[in-house]
C-alpha cells in the first residue's frame, strides 16, 4: 500500500478483486476446458513416444505437462490487464476506494483456482491411461503448481503494466521467454544427454526444479528436489508480486 492510499483491509480488498476477476471464468467454464486442448495434444502425441521397455511414460511425462499448463495458462494473462489499461477499465478501478495493491494482488491470486482446476482435469484424464499418482503427493503437487502460477501470472501482469500501449512488445517478450524456459526445464524431454551449456541453463531455470519436484511428489518421494521445487516456486511468486506492485505504483505516481 502506498503512502497516499487510505487505510483499508487489503485482504478483504484483494478478495473482492479476486472474485471480480473469477466471475468471467465461472460464467464461462468452457474457457478452462479450452485451455486444456494444447496440453492434452502433447500428452496424447508425445506420451506414447516416451515409453521404454514396456514402462508407462505417464509418471514422468504428466508432471511435466502440469507445469507446462501452469506456464502457458498464466504467462499470457497480462494481455487481459493490458486490454483493461487501454480501454480505461483499470483507470476507473483506480478511483474506487479499493487499495491499489489489492488491484494487483487480486488479479494474481485469481490465477490460482483455474490452474488447479485444469491440472485436476488432466490428472483425471490420464488415470485411465495408466497414471498412478501418490494421493498426498498429487495434492501437494497441485498446491505447488498454484504457487508457481501465481508468480508467473504476476510477472505477466507486471510486463503488461510496463508496456501498456504496446501489444507487440508484450507478445514478443512472452514468446521469447516462454519456449526456451519450457525446453530448458526438461518438462517435455530429458536433458541428461543435452550439451553442457543447456544443462547449466537448466539448473538456473526455476521451472526445472518445479518439474523435478512434481515428478517426485507424484511418485510419492519426499526428496531434496521437492524442497528445491518449493523454494523455486515461492521465490518466483514473491519476486513476481514485488515486481508487479512496484510497476503498478510507478505507473500511478
Amino acid at each position: 500500500m502506498t503512502a497516499t492510499e487510505p487505510r483499508r483491509n487489503i485482504v478483504a480488498d484483494t478478495l473482492l478483486v479476486t472474485v471480480r476477476e473469477l466471475r468471467p471464468v465461472l460464467g464461462d467454464p468452457f474457457s478452462v476446458v479450452f485451455g486444456l486442448v494444447q496440453p492434452l495434444f502433447f500428452l496424447l502425441l508425445f506420451g506414447p513416444l516416451l515409453a521404454r521397455d514396456g514402462e508407462s511414460p505417464w509418471a514422468w511425462f504428466v508432471p511435466g505437462i502440469l507445469v507446462m499448463t501452469s506456464l502457458f495458462g498464466t504467462a499470457g494473462t497480462g494481455s487481459n490487464l493490458q486490454f483493461d489499461l487501454q480501454n480505461g477499465t483499470h483507470e476507473r478501478l483506480l478511483v474506487t476506494p479499493l487499495s491499489r495493491s489489492a488491484l494487483f494482488l487480486g488479479r494474481a491470486v485469481k490465477e490460482f483456482l483455474p490452474l488447479i482446476a485444469q491440472a485436476t482435469l488432466i490428472i483425471l484424464v490420464t488415470i485411465p491411461l495408466g497414471l498412478r499418482p501418490d494421493p498426498l503427493g498429487a495434492v501437494q503437487g497441485l498446491l505447488l503448481l498454484g504457487v508457481l502460477g501465481l508468480g508467473i501470472g504476476s510477472f505477466s501482469y507486471a510486463l503488461a503494466i510496463v508496456v501498456r500501449e504496446q501489444d507487440w512488445v508484450f507478445w514478443t517478450v512472452h514468446q521469447t521467454l516462454l519456449f526456451p524456459s519450457m525446453i530448458l526445464s526438461g518438462m517435455l524431454l530429458p536433458l541428461e544427454q543435452a550439451p553442457g551449456w543447456m544443462r547449466v541453463l537448466s539448473v538456473v531455470n526455476p521451472l526445472t526444479h518445479v518439474v523435478n519436484a512434481e515428478r517426485d511428489l507424484f511418485a510419492g518421494h519426499l526428496s531434496a528436489d521437492v524442497g528445491w521445487g518449493w523454494l523455486a516456486a515461492i521465490l518466483t511468486a514473491a519476486v513476481g508480486i514485488a515486481v508487479g506492485l512496484r510497476a503498478l505504483r510507478k505507473s500511478t505516481d
